[in-house]
């Protein structure tokens, strides 16, 4: 019963985070134009973070150290970064366009990767490591088929953008494979 009302607590928690980080663009947009989401924004941000932060309460109910919950930050809170990067103003161009859908299915990779892995830090390393040769991958591919000639890309802007997230998945990846560390396994909270 104690971990059903910590669930819930931490549900509410997640939920309330939401509401507030959706109120600065909602409070924004009646003192400027700059900012003019549609109902549609709110909807699609409220899912995401409220999604993100969701998977997180969930996945750390498991967490075995906190080497892994490190990891588990690191890894969603990249997969969240591309995503609303992606969706906000695109990471290669702007707009709908092949390369921001390539994107989009490493976000999908992640999500497959974490749910394949059964969240088992050997596994969950593996995953964080395939997510970057994939971003590897998908900059040789936007590079060779002229996506830097795309309106608001260049070369420096997609080598840029996968390399930060590329750091970021491995830092994730070498963070999993610490949480296997036997000495660790004793400081588990």
């Amino acid at each position: 019963m104690k971990k059903q009302t910590k669930l819930s607590g931490s549900l509410m928690t997640v939920a309330l985070i939401t509401v507030i980080l959706l109120m600065i663009p909602f409070v924004a947009m009646q003192f400027t134009s700059e900012v003019d989401w549609s109902v549609a924004d709110f909807l699609i941000m409220g899912a995401l973070v409220f999604g993100t932060g969701l998977t997180y309460v969930l996945i750390n109910r498991f967490a075995p150290n906190w080497v892994y919950r490190i990891a588990i930050i690191v890894a969603l809170g990249a997969t969240f970064l591309m995503i609303w990067a992606n969706m906000a103003v695109g990471l290669i161009g702007s707009g709908p366009n092949a390369g921001n859908i390539m994107y989009a299915v490493i976000a999908l990779a992640v999500v497959i990767g974490i749910l394949v892995s059964r969240l088992r830090s050997s596994a969950m390393e593996r995953t964080m490591y395939a997510v970057v040769s994939a971003l590897i991958l998908l900059t040789g591919i936007a590079l060779v088929s002229g996506m830097n000639q795309y309106p608001g890309s260049s070369s420096a802007e997609i080598v840029s953008v996968g390399a930060f997230f590329a750091a970021l998945f491995f830092l994730a990846g070498r963070l999993f494979h610490a949480a296997k560390s036997p000495g660790l396994a004793q400081s588990a909270s």
